[in-house]
């Protein structure tokens, strides 16, 4: 199961270290980049749309094992791409594969964490942000060697194929009751197998209890509490997309230091939140998730606040370290919480939630741009300090029962 979202990881990490190389080769100029750019964000949004459907017929394994496989190669059809229009084309596909994976494979996850009893899912998506950091560090060392960037995305593509492909034989049906033929078949040894008497279907009025308390559906089909978690995934991801976008153009333009010097802001951004979601399951167990995301919540707003206040390049570099420490759980959270809010369909929730948090991150950096334009940057960057407060103050929707609130 980790091998998906580290290959998801990678091959978003390589794509976006080759950027440069692809623009190059194309000549495109910064607008019509930008523009290119939004085809991948595109396909991705449109795909959640229906991935949550798809899975839920078809099951989490073979969507996973299927778009997987792809997302690994289809960045080789980006570096051959010979013009504007196929570019974008190859961009939304790798949108399209990409959602869907995504959508699968957090599916799976919440089967996992379902059979072993405890949390997981902020341990998987680290795989995701140490995956980004592995492939970004590749795609810079093939771009030093002067190897383009189709020629790039094959060797590191096609070895992730195959690793994609091998790990299918370790996911898990998603009926509870297969899991012990999984584990005869050799799957992952850490599962521990439900009591059959246990994991027998309880009574209806039994069974309502948790998320599913909440059993009217608003008018988007969806129950209120998965709308919170949605709301707050779109302030989670745009939050991360401001980051990304605007954390080193900070330091650059507003703080006046050298452009490596601004590199370290998001590279200590990134790590903090890798290294934030490598701890998260631990403290989410110990101390329930929406005290996790509450103090999640508070460090973030805390830590970027201080990037802006200080007017000092280390000062502001710590703060955004600070910034992804905190964000680091929150999404991973509103996930295993989205799935778990209709047991017998994880992946619906899962496709809307993701899909609203999705949009945060697409609109994330063109927001904060815009209000830049307008209030100047360090005003615009008090927007995602406001957003992780509502991160903190919403936690209680990712509580897993009434006494973890």
């Amino acid at each position: 199961m980790l091998a998906y979202f580290a290959v998801l990881g990678v091959a978003n990490g390589v794509w976006l270290a080759r950027i440069p190389a692809v623009k190059e080769n194309l000549h495109l100029t910064d607008g019509v980049l930008g523009v290119a750019l939004l085809a991948g964000p595109a396909g991705l949004v449109v795909v959640v749309a229906i991935a949550g459907r798809m899975v839920h017929k078809a099951g989490s394994r073979r969507p996973t094992l299927i778009a997987g496989t792809c997302v690994a190669l289809v960045p080789v059809a980006i570096g051959l791409a010979p013009s504007l229009a196929s570019l974008m084309a190859a961009l939304f596909a790798f949108g399209l594969v990409g959602g869907m994976l995504d959508v699968s494979m957090n599916s799976q996850a919440v089967v996992v964490e379902r059979a072993v009893g405890r949390p997981l899912m902020t341990s998987f998506h680290s795989c995701y942000s140490f995956g980004g950091l592995a492939g970004a560090l590749l795609g810079g060392l093939f771009a030093w060697a002067g190897i383009g960037p189709a020629v790039n995305f094959a060797i590191v593509g096609i070895p992730l194929a195959f690793a994609a492909a091998l790990a299918g034989r370790w996911l898990i049906p998603d009926q509870d009751g297969n899991v012990a033929e999984v584990l005869a078949a050799g799957g992952p040894a850490d599962v521990v197998v439900p009591d059959p008497a246990e994991s027998a279907p309880a009574p209806r009025r039994a069974r309502q209890h948790g998320p599913r308390r909440w059993v009217r559906r608003l008018s988007l089909g969806m129950t209120l509490p998965l709308l919170l978690m949605a709301v707050l995934a779109l302030c989670a991801l745009l939050s991360e997309g401001a980051a990304d976008g605007w954390s080193a153009v900070y330091l650059r333009d507003s703080l006046r230091t050298s452009a490596g010097l601004a590199a370290i802001a998001y590279a200590g951004f990134s790590v903090a939140m890798a290294f934030g979601r490598l701890a998260g399951d631990r403290l989410a167990a110990r101390f329930g998730a929406a005290l996790l995301m509450r103090c999640c919540g508070l460090v973030a707003a805390a830590g970027l606040a201080a990037a802006l206040l200080s007017g000092d390049p280390a000062g502001a570099i710590a703060g955004f370290t600070m910034f992804g420490a905190g964000l680091s759980c929150t999404f991973p959270l509103l996930i295993s919480a989205a799935g778990n809010a209709d047991p017998d369909q994880p992946s619906y929730g899962i496709a809307r939630v993701a899909g609203f948090g999705y949009v945060g991150m697409l609109g994330g950096p063109v927001l904060i741009g815009g209000l830049a334009s307008a209030f100047g940057l360090q005003r615009a960057l008090a927007v995602p300090v406001l957003l992780a407060l509502v991160l903190a103050a919403g936690a209680s929707v990712v509580a897993r029962n009434p006494a973890d609130q």
